[in-house]
This record gives C-alpha cells, sequence and structure tokens, in this order.
C-alpha cells in the first residue's frame, strides 16, 4: 500500500472525524493514512516528508486555526526559514468553516497560504467546505476525489509499474498535469465504489428502496408533509447512496460501584481548572426584555487566577440532568446510571488506530459520563445516522434514516436535522425501534465543551471578583414535540443563580455581598490580542452591541483607574457604538455608561435602538451600530487613518460583525477616495496591526 501523512487540527472534533473517515476509506483504494493530530509533532517532520500530505484544518474564533494548531503554525511562520523550506512537499488541503463568519476557512486559508509561501506544491486543490449550508456538500466530493489525485500522484513521481491496481481509477486523471480538482475526480473515484467486495458494497452502492415505501401509494405519501421521520417522493422512492458504515471499536462493562465515591468534579483539561463561588447574580434586562440578560460575579480572591480587560474565559458545564435522565430512560439503562463505565477496545475492530477517548475518565458512572463528559446535545453526524440504521429494528424507520444519511437526503438532513438543531434524544424519540448500543454513543458523541465567556470587567476596578454576562439562550424544538430548550450553560447557570438573582442595580459598580453556595469551575483562555493598546494615549472605537458591551465594560473600569493613578496622563479618546432592540427594556449599564460620560472616561456614546419608534419630530435614531458608525465616519475615518487609532469589535459574528466590517470599507473609500478594493487592502492591513480587533461568535 502507498502511504500518505494525514493530519488534522481540531478544535471540537469535526476535522478529526473528517481525517478519521478519510483514514478507514484509504484501505479500500491501496493506500496506508499516517493519521496524527497536527499537534503531534514528535511523531511527523514535515523536513524530511517525502510522502503525500493530506490535512484537514478547522476554523475557530475569529478567523483562527485551532488551538491544537497554533504550536504548528507558529513554527511554519517563522521568518527565517527559506523560501524553498517545504519545495520538497507535496499537499492537499481541506478547510472547514462556516460563511456567515468574515473570516470563512481562514484556519486553512492560513496553513495553505504559508506552505506555498515555503515552495510546498498541492497535488489536489483545496477544498473549502462551509457548515452554514453542511459541511458534507464539499467534504463528500472533495474525499471522492482525493484516491484518484493520489493516486495519478504517485504515477507521476514513481512511475506506472509500482501502482498496480489502484492506477486504473487514475488513468484520466493523469494525463493532467495541474492539481487535481474534486470536481473533475467525482466520476473517476466512483469506480472504487463498484470494485469493492461484496460485504461493502451494501454500504457503498446504490441500495435499492425499501419494501415497506414500496407498497404505499404515491397518493398517500402525497398526503404527508415531509418530517423528521417522514420523506415524500421523490425521496421515499429514490434508491439510496449512503455511506459506508463506521467500524464499532468500543467494548463498554458497566460495573457496579459497590458505594464507592466518584469524584464530582468536571473533566480536567489540559489548562488549570479554578473552582470559584458565585459572590453576586443580576438581571440587566427588564422582564418584557425579549432576550434576558444576567451579570454573574465570581469570587477569585483565594485563587491564582487572573485577567485582563478583553481577556475571556472558559466555563465548564454540565448537560441538563432532565435530559440526562430522559436519555437513560430511553436506553434503558436507568437503573444503572450509578454503575461505572469501563471501556476498552473491541478485540477485533477493524477501526485503524482505535484508541480509547480521552474525554472520558476511568472508572467514572455512567450518570456522570452523560452528565459531564459528552456533548449529548451534539448534532448527530451522517456516520452517527449510518451506524444507528444498523440497530434499528421497524423498516421504515430503518429507511428514513438512511434516507437522511444519503447523498439524495441531503435537503431533508439540513432541514429537520442539522436547521432543527436534532439532537441524539430527538433520534431516539423519533425512532422508537432504534437501540443503539452504549459504546456506539460513546464512539460518535464528541467531547462536552467548555463555554466561553468575555469578561467584563477589570480586576484593578473589582480587586479580587470577575464579571461576565450573558444572555439565557433559548429556541423552539420541534423535532418531535414542540418544546422550549435553553442554552446548555446559560440555562444551568440561570437556574443555579435563580433563588439568588437580584432585580438590576448599578450591577458593575456595586460590590458583591457574602459569596453564595454555588461554585463553578472555570479556566483560562489562550492569551488574545483584544485588549486596551500599551499607549493609553492611542484613541479606540469599541462597536458592542448587546452582550457584546462585555470587554467594553472593562476596558472603561480599567481607564478610570489608569486615570486616577495618573492624574496628570495623556489619555486617548474612547468611543463606544452599542445597540439594543428597546431602550427602556435591555439598554445594559446605562447607568453606568452615563458615569463613564460625565467623568470624562468615555468621550463619545453612540447608542442605537432597532425597535423603538421616533417620538414627535425627533430625529429617528440610528437603528444598528453600523447605521451609526456609517453616521459618523468622517470621526471614525480620522481616529483609524489619521491618529492610528484601534477598533474593537465584539459580538454577534454572523450579521453584525460583517456588517460593521462593510461599513468600515465603505467609510475608507469614501472618505480617503479610494476604490473598495484598495480600502479592503486597508482594513487588512489593520487587522495585521492588530488595530482592527474582533471578539465575536
Amino acid at each position: 500500500m502507498k502511504r500518505f501523512l494525514l493530519l488534522y487540527a481540531s478544535q471540537r472534533g469535526q476535522a478529526q472525524a473528517i481525517a478519521e473517515d478519510i483514514s478507514e476509506k484509504a484501505v479500500a483504494y491501496g493506500f496506508s493514512a499516517d493519521l496524527h493530530c497536527i499537534s503531534e509533532s514528535h511523531k511527523y517532520d514535515l523536513k524530511t516528508e517525502r510522502a503525500p500530505l493530506v490535512v484537514v484544518v478547522s476554523t475557530t474564533g475569529n478567523g483562527d486555526p485551532p488551538d491544537t494548531a497554533r504550536k504548528f503554525v507558529k513554527a511554519i511562520q517563522d521568518k527565517t526559514l527559506p523560501s524553498d523550506f517545504l519545495a520538497h512537499l507535496w499537499y492537499g488541503l481541506l478547510g472547514l468553516g462556516d460563511s456567515e463568519y468574515t473570516y470563512f476557512c481562514n484556519g486553512g486559508k492560513i496553513i495553505d497560504k504559508r506552505f506555498q509561501e515555503l515552495g510546498a506544491q498541492r497535488f489536489y486543490d483545496t477544498g473549502h467546505a462551509d457548515d452554514c449550508v453542511g459541511l458534507e456538500l464539499v467534504v463528500e466530493p472533495w474525499i471522492n476525489g482525493l484516491w484518484a489525485a493520489l493516486a495519478k500522484h504517485f504515477l507521476l513521481s514513481r512511475g506506472k509499474e509500482e501502482m498496480n491496481g489502484t492506477l486504473t481509477m487514475a488513468s484520466n486523471a493523469s494525463r493532467r498535469t495541474d492539481p487535481v480538482t474534486p470536481e473533475l475526480l467525482h466520476i473517476e473515484s466512483q469506480v472504487g465504489l463498484l470494485r469493492l467486495d461484496g460485504s461493502r458494497r451494501n454500504d457503498a452502492e446504490v441500495l435499492e428502496q425499501n419494501a415497506v415505501n414500496r407498497g404505499q401509494s404515491n397518493t398517500l405519501i402525497a398526503d404527508f408533509e415531509p418530517s423528521l421521520i417522514r420523506s415524500i417522493p421523490p425521496l421515499s422512492q429514490a434508491s439510496l447512496n449512503i455511506p459506508a458504515l463506521p467500524p464499532e471499536y468500543l467494548q463498554v462493562h458497566l460495573e457496579e460501584s459497590f458505594g464507592q465515591e466518584e469524584s464530582q468534579a468536571p473533566v480536567t483539561s489540559v489548562d488549570p481548572v479554578f473552582h470559584v463561588p458565585i459572590s453576586k447574580a443580576v438581571q440587566l434586562t427588564m422582564n418584557d426584555a425579549i432576550k434576558t440578560t444576567l451579570l454573574i460575579e465570581l469570587d477569585i480572591s483565594k485563587t491564582d487566577f487572573s485577567y485582563q480587560p478583553g481577556d475571556a474565559f472558559n466555563v465548564i458545564c454540565p448537560n441538563s440532568d432532565s435530559e440526562v435522565q430522559h436519555l437513560l430512560q430511553r436506553l434503558q439503562l436507568i437503573d444503572r446510571r450509578d454503575h461505572c463505565v469501563i471501556l476498552n477496545i473491541k478485540a477485533d475492530t477493524k477501526k485503524k488506530g482505535a484508541a480509547l477517548p480521552q474525554h472520558i475518565p476511568e472508572k467514572c458512572s455512567l450518570h456522570f459520563l452523560l452528565t459531564w463528559c459528552l456533548e449529548i446535545r451534539a448534532l448527530p453526524k451522517k456516520a452517527f445516522l449510518r451506524a444507528l440504521v444498523d440497530h434499528t429494528g421497524d423498516g421504515a424507520e430503518k429507511r428514513r434514516l438512511q434516507e437522511l444519511c444519503s447523498r439524495q437526503g441531503a435537503a431533508d438532513y439540513n432541514r429537520f436535522v442539522r436547521d432543527s438543531r436534532a439532537c441524539l434524544l430527538d433520534l431516539l424519540l423519533a425512532f422508537p425501534s432504534c437501540q443503539p448500543p452504549l459504546g456506539l454513543l460513546l464512539e460518535h458523541l464528541p467531547k462536552l465543551q467548555p463555554r466561553p465567556y468575555s469578561c467584563a470587567s477589570s480586576s484593578l476596578f473589582h480587586p479580587g471578583k470577575l464579571h461576565f454576562i450573558f444572555n439565557i439562550v433559548e429556541f423552539w424544538s420541534d423535532t418531535t414535540a414542540v418544546a422550549l430548550r435553553k442554552g446548555v450553560c446559560t440555562g444551568w447557570l440561570a437556574a443555579l443563580v435563580e433563588s439568588v438573582l437580584q432585580p438590576n442595580a448599578h450591577a458593575s459598580r456595586a460590590d458583591g455581598e457574602k459569596a453564595l453556595a454555588p461554585e463553578i469551575s472555570i479556566s483560562p483562555r489562550a492569551t488574545n490580542f483584544f485588549h486596551l493598546p500599551n499607549d493609553p494615549s492611542v484613541p479606540i472605537i469599541m462597536v458592542g452591541p448587546g452582550t457584546g458591551i462585555a470587554p467594553f465594560i472593562g476596558f472603561l473600569q480599567h481607564r478610570e483607574k489608569l486615570r486616577e493613578h495618573h492624574p496628570d496622563g495623556h489619555f486617548g479618546a474612547m468611543w463606544l457604538f452599542f445597540g439594543c432592540r428597546h431602550k427602556d427594556r435591555d439598554y445594559l449599564f446605562r447607568e453606568e455608561l452615563r458615569h463613564f460620560l460625565k467623568c470624562g472616561i468615555l468621550t463619545h456614546l453612540k447608542v442605537s435602538f432597532s425597535r423603538d419608534a421616533p417620538v414627535g419630530e425627533e430625529e429617528a435614531p440610528a437603528k444598528y451600530v453600523q447605521d451609526s458608525i456609517q453616521r459618523h465616519s468622517e470621526q471614525v475615518a480620522r481616529v483609524l487613518l489619521q491618529e492610528n487609532g484601534h477598533v474593537y469589535v465584539c459580538g454577534d459574528a454572523k450579521n453584525m460583525a460583517k456588517d460593521v466590517n462593510d461599513v468600515l470599507v465603505e467609510i475608507i473609500s469614501k472618505e480617503v477616495g479610494v476604490e473598495k478594493l484598495e480600502a479592503m487592502k486597508t482594513l487588512a492591513t489593520l487587522k495585521e496591526e492588530k488595530r482592527y480587533l474582533q471578539d465575536i461568535w
């Protein structure tokens, strides 16, 4: 078999799962994937690597590579490296991202661009998969085309006689000298599906429609509306291409604990974890506001946790206890919830490089595992649906799960699984005959991730305290029955502080009372650049609608204390563009902002109200922060382009951050008198100089 190096850089498991899928499929095409996380630099060496390289890279934060790729990116961005450092390397890269964010697939683009600068060459065109519309729309054809691209590479580099039967798939591709594209190779790669042995054909070839659905009349089916559990023609009558069955690899044994005590501490991470009490909780919005915003104060005085304004930190949270209970009941494991979970790798597994999940501690209870370790709300991927098919007894239910994971059922998957935010429990309730073993769930459910929050205070202003704010996330789930769900972390925090919640009363300025009983676990996040300029005389523009104001409250508190300590110092102007729906319902930190404005800390406060109508003959206020910025285009341009100011944007990435970015481009274009492309380059330069900073989600 021909070896290739396969690296993945994953933040939440997506890139890892795709890389593992590539590794599994490689064998059928005559290749052997040497699979590693990109952080495992001791297991590979690109300086001496002669085999082709395949990289799968996700994007996190504000267009950054995943945490696991930080050291790798830092190493390849060493400016002392010669331009031919990787000239010997041939590679193909698949980037994952979300086009609703400004810097789409930027994690992959950073690595791709640097590879090119260091002389590496592509043997296969780069793919950019969009989570906004469904990663599989690019991932599946990209993987399908990979095999012919690899075959062509080995043919050109080592000679036709070494390729044996594998080259058949690449016979047409081998005539090309340019990097192979997924689109051109899609048909070629399908040849491999037809050459698999009979045991694999059931998964990879076209499946005949289930007899249950064939027996139904077109008229009867047409009367139904499609749903999670039901399809209509043409899908209900179509032959299906479904993915290969992922090999099972975990053997699970539940053992009685015999009363031994179990630590209730959350699963440890690579970062230090601090257990801190909640010292105050305040509701910042009125009861009739569309969203409820809470402020929580943590007492960090007895820890060595430290932070700067602009930093973010992680809150380690559990799954909803009621959802865990429902899941245990559905799995018929409620009476074994306190049993210890013993994991082993199946002796006969066909999964290459199978390993025990690192996020599951040894001998934890089943209840602890489902509460603290697994993301039970995770969107079920198509590979998971395919695995559930083989544990579903009812023919109609089996067929529907096949449809949802098939190529033909992509639209239904997006509508009824992805867009409806269906989770494992939804699937198990929708398909009663599905009885998956516990091991299958542990194989497919990702690690329960901590949730990041921006610090909303300054340690100079609130010594020994840390503030953060959040909206209680609420959404309707109607996959099986209409129900109101709350965010995993925000719902838990809201319930935790419910009995001690205070109404809004100068939240950021009052000191906390005695520490409350509830404790939560937090951990620091990697250092970011969302900090005040080192030179306090530099003017800054802050854009933060809604809870995006959080870091800027910390900025303003910090600046107030700095001015107290340095009364003769020179401090630059501070602009704040804030926005909310209603002036009287969700204007966060109104009194605090008035205080900062009155004492000169905040020099310009521009507030927009998106749902308030103008009163009488007064001028209509700006509706959104980007409109307000547009109204002050001359001053904004002067701060950024003449006074070397900084602009900070915090909040919603999918709409606000994009719109603010577009407005800044328009302002630069208009005020400087240049074309839009030139204005975009200017904004890109500000970003490179760390003068245009974003903390968006």
